[in-house]
């Protein structure tokens, strides 16, 4: 079903997110908003980037819900094609989490049901949503984020993820066990917020707006969507992959911060410059360099209004 009419829904979906699952929830979807009477237009995506081009070119008004169906990539493509869009009001974003690790739609209080989301959708609820805007390796202009910036190992187990066919946040933790096997040792950097400046031999780097990454991982414990600020946290060498296989578990339930070779706080904006060495980095699951060297985060206040409980 299409339709032109005003305040409709604009779906962007993504048929291979979840290694297929969105595609098949297609027709759960339509039926839902065919029976609860909702206008619609939903749009597949046909390669990478197409979400963001749809979401940036399509026709809409302050009061068109864009929605994004698939996992992290899609939204936050959705999101990068709708933030700065000359509206009355920010664009309204939502969410069907049919992906893989859905982190943001956890951060967001998106429920993983998929009648669930919807019905919260056509509640039509909505709250303030900051973006990140990271610049450097393949975005020398800058690209949004909605969830969080990793680098190093959060980086590595993201890439080893990705080339396993099972789904949810298990292949997440195999990827860990993977990289914690090379053990490999992370770049010398310079980390500049606010007014702290430190130099030291990191293995992970994350700056985040969200609380979970890798479907597992509680990065940014104290985050908030919406507070103004991003969430950094860092964590020095450690002398033995034991060591490290500690705090990676604790990253599990949000408790790293207890650690010595961890340090949490809050900036609204972050500047990464590799030293000695080179940065393997991400944004909401999107590749953001392989072996960068600098590397510029800033937070965007209420960039969009997210469509939430």
């Amino acid at each position: 079903m299409t339709s032109t009419a005003k305040n409709q829904m604009f779906i962007i979906l993504n048929p291979v997110a979840g290694k297929g699952k969105a595609l098949r929830e297609r027709t759960k979807i339509e039926h839902f908003l065919e029976n609860h009477q909702v206008p619609y237009t939903l749009v597949l995506t046909k390669k990478p980037g197409d979400a963001l081009t749809i979401a940036r070119e399509c026709s809409l008004d302050a009061e068109t819900m864009v929605v994004a169906a698939g996992g992290d990539g899609t939204s936050n493509e959705v999101a990068n094609g709708l933030i700065g869009r000359h509206l009355p009001a920010p664009p309204l974003f939502g969410v069907l989490p049919v992906g893989r690790g859905n982190d943001f739609a956890f951060n967001a209080g998106v429920p993983p049901d998929l009648e669930k989301a919807l019905n919260l959708l056509i509640n039509r609820k909505t709250k303030d949503l900051d973006a990140g805007f990271v610049k450097g390796g393949f975005f020398p202009d800058g690209r949004y984020f909605i969830n969080g910036v990793g680098m190093g190992f959060d980086t590595k187990v993201g890439f080893e993820a990705a080339k396993m066919k099972i789904q949810s946040g298990f292949s997440y933790i195999l990827g860990a066990l993977i990289t914690l096997k090379r053990f490999e040792p992370g770049p010398l950097v310079e980390i500049r917020y606010g007014d702290t400046l430190v130099c030291l031999r990191t293995v992970l780097i994350s700056v985040v707006n969200g609380r979970r990454m890798g479907g597992t991982f509680i990065v940014g414990p104290h985050a908030i969507i919406n507070d103004g600020l991003l969430d950094l946290c860092f964590v020095e060498q450690t002398k033995t992959r034991r060591r490290l296989l500690q705090i990676v578990l604790q990253y599990t339930k949000g408790t790293q911060g207890t650690s010595p070779e961890v340090t949490m706080d809050r900036a609204t904006d972050v500047h990464i410059l590799a030293k000695e060495g080179t940065i393997a980095a991400h944004c909401d699951g999107e590749t953001v360099c392989y072996e960068g060297t600098e590397l510029n985060i800033t937070i965007v206040p209420k960039a969009l209004r997210l469509l939430c409980e």
